[in-house]
């Protein structure tokens, strides 16, 4: 695939931790500027994000919500998810509760995205579950896929990032098994070249969340 086929299918992505203003204004130049789907930014920076993209702009606004850990109150996710778009996010990629779902309490987990994802359909924004698939096995990866495909969310995406291990090919492939046609998947996680992300979009990725995503592109 070439470089621009593959921008595409990106989402650049600044989530570390000590992360400043001006280099989440220069991911949103940069996003726009190669043409990737969306940059994924603190919540902190979406209002500014939203300032610096400015109308007009084919570059979506995504974030993040319940961020890195998932097992936040319900409440407070809606919370974030409706201060995130109302600041102009456009898609919200949220932390399964990973505890909750260990504990076997499916119904409470479905519950909680299917909340979600119904608010950000009513503000018309899509809504991305981050399932974690380092902390699970290929079995609980199932089982946390059928759960997102009852709950009506757009997208399930792999990893944060902050895990011990992102994507992999056999668990996008996996995961493209079970789930509904329909539903979409992200990889994210360790994505830093271009055959990284061929094989991933290959396997049946939908989107990648990457921080290296210029090296990804550029690289022929």
């Amino acid at each position: 695939m070439a470089g621009e086929d593959i921008a595409a299918y990106i989402d650049h992505t600044l989530l570390r931790p000590e992360a400043t203003a001006d280099q989440v204004m220069q991911l949103c130049d940069e996003a726009r500027s190669y043409g990737f789907a969306a940059v994924c930014v603190p919540p902190c920076y979406v209002l500014q994000a939203k300032e610096r993209l400015g109308v007009g702009t084919l570059v979506k606004i995504a974030t993040v919500v319940g961020f890195p850990l998932g097992y936040q109150h319900p409440k407070v996710k809606f919370l974030e998810t409706h201060q995130a778009i109302e600041d102009g996010a456009n898609e919200i990629d949220v932390v399964m509760n990973i505890s909750y779902f260990k504990s076997g309490k499916y119904k409470e987990v479905e519950n909680e995205l299917s909340d979600l994802a119904k608010f950000c359909h009513l503000k018309e924004a899509e809504l991305k579950v981050i399932i974690e698939t380092a902390l699970l096995t290929e079995e609980e990866i199932v089982k946390a896929c059928s759960i997102c495909a009852s709950a009506g969310v757009d997208f399930v995406k792999t990893s944060t990032g902050f895990a011990s291990k992102g994507a992999t090919v056999e668990h996008i492939k996996l995961m493209r098994r079970v789930l509904p046609s329909k539903m979409k998947i992200k990889a994210a996680g360790g994505v830093r070249t271009k055959a990284e992300a061929e094989a991933l979009i290959k396997a049946g990725a939908d989107r990648l969340g990457c921080s290296a995503s210029i090296q990804i592109v550029s690289h022929e």
